[in-house]
């Protein structure tokens, strides 16, 4: 397949702008029996009608990235995602199918798509031999500010913590390598548990509560949020004190939502990937603030953020600070200090073309080790030198995992290269 000629029939065909508004959709498909991204899988793309009837628009390939094109789709005009008072539902609805010799297929259905703004949907398959416990079959759930979902039960902001013999064994708030999502209501045995990667479990759940619309300092003051509730949960233990396997819920009563396999956005991926290890916190206490929130239109919320007013303030010109200020009152920002599951923490200087060293070294390692399971990575000469070879490698990277590609390794691509790079190795030992 001639992708760049695709890519320009896309183009010319939704560049128009008299019609139908757009948004953008890239699928990744991965392997999860040996841990690497499948070439040549076929992607399908549907729409549904009423009667539930669906109608083929597109059929894609992966490259050796296991990616697709980025390409157009219909969605509704983005001033629908504004406001809260539309009856229009500001994101369009699209059916996923992937299907690749010697593997299981794989169904997501909902993908969302908004006007102008990126869709990304990660689909794992595995091979015939190994078929996953629950299927390949994922449904993904309505945006809360849209379905029908229970309000938050208020709780304490600051919790009151256990003895030092009880469950709490973390001096300050720590990134952990992975959340525990109870996949319902805490009681509800039944329901399965998923071991989510902490930023991957972040994206999932700003892509569940607000819109890849809205402006970015709104964005990133409701992602700050929920990295706060998430981290107040990790640090306290609340669920392990209650004798439970879980780190959190989805069950928006208790927590936030949560939609297994959904599609993010390319917008809140960005912001959450610079902004993961920090997060809302009072003078005199050493947890995370349990920063719960309420959409402000169903439900209302003194002294909680709600997120469409948080919408409303960026619109008037309020920054990120402000809007968390506007609801929290007295609070301030702090930054975790230790990220698990990395080999080595950033060094607090971004390495761009010129510098030298053993942090150099460090990424040439890691890049390296990628490019075994990601082959359009080139290979580099671990030399400590950050040259041509070097930034076109970070390049490559950045636009595998959707980052802006820059060519420089700062917080949030040292962080992304540290996570891929201990997948891969961690997956090559098991096969």
């Amino acid at each position: 397949m001639n992708f760049k000629k695709v890519n320009n029939i896309f183009q010319a065909r939704y560049s128009d702008p008299m019609i139908t508004p757009r948004g953008k959709l890239q699928v990744s498909v991965f392997n999860t029996t040996v841990g690497k991204p499948v070439e040549n899988a076929k992607v399908d793309i549907f729409t549904t009608n009423t009667s539930g009837e669906e109608t083929q628009i597109e059929s894609l390939v992966t490259d050796s990235s296991g990616k697709t094109l980025e390409i157009l789709l219909d969605a509704p005009s983005k001033e629908y995602s504004f406001t809260p008072e539309n009856e229009i539902r500001p994101y369009s609805l699209y059916n996923v199918k992937i299907s690749a010799t010697d593997f299981n297929n794989a169904t997501i259905e909902n993908v969302e798509i908004f006007e102008d703004t990126s869709a990304i949907q990660d689909v794992n398959i595995t091979s015939l031999e190994n078929p996953l416990p629950n299927g390949q079959n994922i449904v993904i759930r309505d945006n809360t500010l849209w379905g029908d979902f229970p309000p938050k039960i208020p709780e304490d902001e600051v919790k009151e913590l256990p003895p030092a013999t009880g469950f709490v064994v973390l001096d300050e708030p720590v990134i952990p390598e992975f959340i525990v999502v109870h996949d319902g209501s805490p009681n509800n045995n039944s329901a399965p548990n998923y071991y989510v990667p902490f930023k991957d479990y972040i994206k999932n759940v700003a892509s569940s509560e607000i819109y890849s619309t809205w402006n970015e300092a709104t964005i990133r003051a409701n992602v700050l949020a929920i990295i706060s509730f998430t981290l107040n949960r990790v640090f306290t233990e609340w669920y392990r004190g209650q004798g439970k396997n879980f780190t959190i819920t989805s069950s928006t009563a208790f927590d936030q939502s949560f939609s297994y396999g959904r599609n993010i956005f390319k917008e809140i991926s960005t912001i959450v990937d610079e902004a993961f290890s920090t997060y809302i916190t009072r003078t005199n206490i050493v947890q995370p603030l349990l920063a719960q929130y309420c959409d402000g239109k169903t439900v209302s919320c003194p002294n909680w953020l709600s997120q469409w007013g948080s919408q409303s303030l960026g619109n008037q010109g309020y920054n990120t600070m402000d809007i968390l200020r506007h609801y929290y009152g007295d609070i301030y920002l702090d930054q975790a200090k230790l990220v698990s599951g990395v080999p080595s923490s950033f060094p607090n200087e971004i390495l761009q073309l010129g510098s030298t060293g053993n942090d150099v070294r460090t990424i040439q390692t890691q890049l390296n080790a990628i490019s075994n399971n990601y082959p359009a990575i080139p290979k580099l000469r671990v030399d400590g030198i950050y040259g041509n070879g070097t930034l076109s490698a970070v390049e490559k990277f950045q636009s595998i995992f959707n980052m802006p590609q820059t060519g420089m390794v700062d917080f949030a691509t040292w962080y992304q290269i540290s996570h891929i790079y201990v997948a891969v190795t961690r997956l090559a030992q098991l096969v």
